[in-house]
């Protein structure tokens, strides 16, 4: 019984010290991969980034008056008024050393400020729907929800939001159409927006109830 004990334990540990080796090897081969890929990126000259997706934002986003009684709208609408002058890029799902590999070293600074700029965009279109649709402004909100969309968006409850209202609708093809979309995302969110949005609603939670 001794016997059969050292033998079992032997051979447990002996799995654990290959399992190890194993791990211990795979994490020097991708720490590797990951400084040689960074040396070559901090090496790559500036390029043009004339190819970049530009997001500019439409005239129904920008009204003059509108809700002037709730401050938090004036104040989305004038992040997004300033907004509308400055360069936006969705680089979601892109690592500073794809970016240097891409644009090359001395653009990652700009490229960091579009991506900042795209992120702040990203949560006012979002807060801003959902004042429009607590106050019953589903059009207004639906409309500023595609258009959050068309930019690639992966705040989870864009989607949500606007497969409610697709729902509400009968939309049943423009909420699947919303799934490819969300499929398509370069993004860690991809999985668990699409994987909601196959499960039966309503998704916008409070948002909808109210």
């Amino acid at each position: 019984m001794i016997g059969m004990f050292l033998s079992s334990l032997i051979v447990f540990c002996l799995v654990i010290a290959f399992t190890n080796r194993r791990h211990k090897k795979m994490i020097e081969k991708y720490e590797k991969e990951f400084w040689d890929r960074e040396a070559r990126a901090n090496n790559t000259r500036k390029k043009s980034l004339t190819n970049l997706t530009y997001i500019s934002l439409p005239d129904y986003l920008l009204p003059e008056d509108f809700m002037p009684e709730d401050e938090e709208v004036s104040a989305l609408l004038e992040t997004l008024r300033e907004l509308a002058g400055q360069k936006i890029v969705n680089l979601t799902g892109y690592t500073n050393t794809d970016l240097k590999l891409e644009y090359g070293t001395a653009n990652i600074t700009c490229l960091s400020e579009y991506d900042q700029n795209y992120t702040l965009l990203a949560r006012s279109l979002q807060r801003l729907a959902e004042i429009l649709y607590t106050n019953s402004r589903i059009a207004e909100a639906r409309a500023v929800l595609e258009f959050a969309v068309s930019t690639g968006t992966d705040v989870s409850h864009s989607y949500y939001l606007l497969a409610d209202i697709y729902d509400a609708d009968g939309e049943y093809d423009k909420k699947a159409a919303l799934i490819e979309k969300a499929d398509a995302l370069r993004s860690t969110m991809k999985k668990v927006i699409v994987r909601t949005l196959q499960e039966s609603g309503p998704y916008s939670g409070w948002l909808h109830s109210g």
